[in-house]
């Protein structure tokens, strides 16, 4: 985000610098919270309480991005046409708890295992929206191995279990076909010489546009299936994902856009696996969508790691598309 805000910025001064009157309004909004859930959410803020400060036809935000074969060839560009809504839960199991000399099988700690192992072994059904089709179909041709060939299948029969099994041994390929849900924080018991009378896990999950927070509350309960687990919610509880059409309006620029600056490389429209403060927007009628430009290998360049970094030619041309493509959308008619 550092690289694509000091664009944003960049962007901003340079257009009043320079004097340029776009056709259109362009608005800036730069919120915090994205990553701490559980405080407070700048963009969420403004949705509920100013919307009129960020009203607008469509917001472009961060997502979109080429990714490389690893050894600096750009395979493709994508724009980010939809995401998911990331939503926690907390799972909680019970005990009298006791002095452990004299051990039982009902552990809150145990229960809570088995819950865990279950939430592990369970998968979401495999769903495709306009834009993940899309993606499959497209970024599945720029490769000539069986992984591209199991794409372009999979998005002509989702129900293809052979290809499903391919294209799901790609972490992000797999994350994208479906709602998932992944234990993130673990704490029980309260002493080392006693039965755990309370054990709790976080899971935090990453769910389909369209589909709700509730509905996936409810498929954690059934793969559990132990009515000694309580699942709940844990706020913030976020709106339903909505993905925003595959408006030729706004992927006709971003296409021309690449051709120039990338020529063959195909522009893929793409659902995030993760999620962003899109979803606010979204939840009021705004449509959100990343913008393409700068690249990534196929490691996301240690995104969220220790080691996370960002070729400088990246940032860079990257920065001079994004200024030329928000003039596009800014001078049309």
């Amino acid at each position: 985000m550092k690289a694509l805000d000091a664009t944003w910025v960049d962007a901003m001064a340079g257009f009043k610098q320079s004097g340029y009157r776009p056709k259109h309004t362009i608005k800036l909004a730069l919120t915090c919270g994205e990553e701490t859930t559980y405080a407070f959410n700048g963009a969420e803020w403004l949705a509920k309480n100013r919307p009129e400060l960020i009203s607008a036809a469509f917001a472009l935000n961060e997502g979109g991005s080429g990714r490389t074969d690893g050894h600096g060839k750009i395979l493709y560009q994508s724009i980010l046409v939809g995401e998911k809504a990331s939503q926690n839960y907390r799972l909680e199991t019970v005990n009298a708890g006791g002095h452990s000399s004299v051990p039982i099988r009902d552990n809150a700690i145990y229960e809570l295992s088995d819950a865990l192992l279950k939430v592990r072994d369970y998968e979401f059904p495999v769903r495709f929206s306009d834009t993940t089709r899309a993606f499959f179909a497209k970024a599945g041709a720029v490769r000539a191995d069986d992984l591209g060939h199991a794409m372009v299948a999979l998005s002509r029969d989702p129900n293809d279990a052979a290809a499903e099994a391919i294209v799901s041994k790609d972490r992000t390929y797999h994350s994208m076909l479906r709602t998932t849900c992944v234990a993130t924080l673990l704490e029980g018991g309260h002493a080392n010489n006693a039965l755990p009378q309370r054990a709790t896990a976080n899971v935090n999950c990453r769910i389909f546009p369209g589909e709700t927070v509730e509905g996936t509350q409810a498929a954690l309960v059934a793969a559990i299936s132990d009515p000694g687990v309580k699942v709940t919610m844990v706020p913030p509880i976020r709106p339903v994902a909505l993905p925003p059409p595959l408006d030729p309006k706004i992927i006709g620029p971003a296409d021309e856009l690449v051709a120039k600056y990338f020529p063959g490389v195909p522009l893929v429209p793409q659902m995030s696996a993760g999620a962003t403060d899109g979803v606010f927007l979204e939840a009021i009628g705004i449509p959100v969508y990343g913008v393409p430009g700068g690249w990534l290998d196929p490691d996301y360049n240690g995104m969220h790691g220790l080691n996370e970094r960002r070729s400088v030619r990246s940032v860079f041309v990257g920065r001079d598309f994004v200024i030329d493509l928000v003039k596009l959308y800014a001078n049309a008619d």
